[in-house]
């Protein structure tokens, strides 16, 4: 089992990014599969809304409407899009597993390594 994440980079102010992760050992259709992120300091945040009207508890309101994640059954792959990027989006971004039903980050069981996403001027 293993979730590996591609695609940070540093992107200035109001740029755009798309972040990977290659899923391995599971189908993500068995799972619930969404995205954290961790900045220094702070606690770890979701920020996986599948859509602009998203509420699930790991859709943080701060990225509601700029980032969307989606899924590729075929490709076992799952991606985040991030646009309108603001400083305070810098941080660690990780993909990660849970169990159907699953909310707050402890209850995600499976983490990769993350990859870093800087945005600065």
């Amino acid at each position: 089992v293993q979730l590996v994440e591609s695609g940070g980079d540093s992107v200035r102010p109001g740029g755009s990014l798309r972040l990977s992760c290659e899923v391995s050992g599971f189908s993500i259709d068995e799972y619930v599969m969404a995205w954290f992120r961790q900045a220094p300091g702070k606690e770890r945040e979701g920020v996986s809304c599948m859509n602009t009207y998203d509420d699930a508890p790991y859709c943080a309101p701060s990225v509601r409407g700029r980032f969307i994640t989606s899924l590729d059954s075929a490709k076992n792959m799952v991606y985040l899009q991030m646009t309108n990027v603001k400083v305070e989006d810098t941080a660690v971004y990780y993909c990660v597993r849970g169990v159907p039903g699953a909310a707050e980050a402890d209850e995600f069981d499976i983490w990769g390594q993350g990859t870093q996403v800087t945005v600065s001027s």
